[in-house]
C-alpha cells in the first residue's frame, strides 16, 4: 500500500509541475517571441513539445493520480463507479455541444488537447471531468458526513448539488483564460455576455455535473464505502486545478471570473476539507 502511496503522490506531483511548465509557456515564453529566438534548440524544441502536449500530459497525470487515490482509499468498484459514468456522460455532453450547441452554447475545440473523438472532442476532455469532478464530490461527502449519515437523502443530494458547484467553479476560471488566451484551446462561435461565455455553458457544466455524480451517488449506496479522512489530496487536486486556472486567467486580465471562482469554489472547498476531517 505505501508502495501506492508513493505513485500517487508522484503523478500529482507530476501533474502539478506540468500544470506549472504549461503556464511559464503561456504566460512568460509565448508572448516574448524574442525569448523563444535566443533559446538552444534543445530549449525550442522542448518548449514546441511542451506547447503541443503540455495540455494532454497533465490532463492525463491528473486522471492517474486521481485513479490511484481512488483505488487505495474506496476500492476498484467504486472507483469505477464513478469515473466510468464520468467520463463517458461527460463526452456526451461534451459531443452534443460540440455539435449542437447544447447545452453548452455554440463552441468548438482547436488543437493542444491531443486526438479529437469524432473530430470533435479531445480525448482528454472527459478525463479532465473525472478527476476534477472526483474531487469535488469527494470533499461535498467529506464535509457533509455523508458515509456516517448513508440513509440521509438531504446530505445525499447536498453533495451532489455542492459537488457539482465546486466543479461548475472551477469553469468559471478557467473558461475565460482558456478560450481567449495568446493561444486558445477552444473557441466560442457565439460569445456571450459573461466574458465571453454564455451563461448556458455553467448551466451545461452544473447539469453534467449533477447527472453523473447523481449516478456514482446511487451506485455507491450499494458498496460498503469507508468515511474518508484523507481529503489533502482531493483538495490539492481542486486548489492546483483552481490555481492553474486563476493564474492564467488573472494574467490575461480576468478578475471577475477568478473572484467568483474564489468565493463559490475555493472557499467552499475549504471548509468543506475543514469540517470532512473532524471526528
Amino acid at each position: 500500500m505505501q508502495q501506492l502511496v508513493s505513485v500517487e503522490l508522484f503523478f500529482l506531483l507530476a501533474h502539478i509541475f506540468s500544470m506549472a511548465f504549461g503556464l511559464a509557456g503561456l504566460l512568460i515564453v509565448l508572448p516574448n517571441a524574442e525569448f523563444i529566438s535566443h533559446l538552444s534548440s534543445f530549449g525550442q524544441t522542448l518548449f514546441q513539445l511542451g506547447m503541443s502536449g503540455g495540455g494532454v500530459i497533465y490532463i492525463i497525470f491528473g486522471a492517474i493520480a486521481v485513479s490511484i487515490y481512488a483505488y487505495r482509499t474506496l476500492g476498484l468498484k467504486p472507483w469505477l463507479a464513478f469515473m466510468l459514468p464520468a467520463v463517458f456522460l461527460s463526452l456526451g455532453s461534451e459531443l452534443l455541444g460540440t455539435s449542437t450547441g447544447f447545452p453548452f452554447g455554440n463552441y468548438g475545440y482547436l488543437n493542444g488537447l491531443g486526438y479529437k473523438i469524432a473530430g470533435l472532442v479531445p480525448f482528454t476532455i472527459p478525463l479532465s471531468w473525472f478527476y476534477l469532478g472526483f474531487a469535488a464530490y469527494v470533499l461535498a461527502r467529506a464535509g457533509l458526513k455523508v458515509a456516517e449519515n448513508s440513509q440521509s437523502w438531504g446530505r445525499q443530494l447536498g453533495a451532489i448539488a455542492l459537488g457539482s458547484l465546486l466543479l461548475t467553479s472551477w469553469d468559471f476560471v478557467l473558461d475565460p483564460a482558456m478560450s481567449q488566451t495568446i493561444s486558445p484551446f477552444w473557441v466560442w462561435y457565439q460569445p456571450g455576455a459573461f466574458f465571453g461565455m454564455p451563461y448556458s455553458n455553467f448551466a451545461g457544466w452544473f447539469g453534467t455535473g449533477v447527472v453523473f455524480m447523481s449516478i456514482a451517488a446511487f451506485l455507491w449506496q450499494k458498496l460498503p464505502l469507508p468515511a474518508l479522512r484523507e481529503l489533502n489530496f482531493p483538495l490539492g487536486i481542486y486548489l492546483s486545478n483552481f490555481a492553474f486556472a486563476g493564474i492564467m486567467s488573472v494574467g490575461s486580465g480576468f478578475l471577475v471570473p477568478t473572484a467568483l471562482g474564489l468565493i463559490v469554489g475555493v472557499f467552499p472547498a475549504l471548509i468543506l476539507w475543514w469540517q470532512g476531517q473532524k471526528m
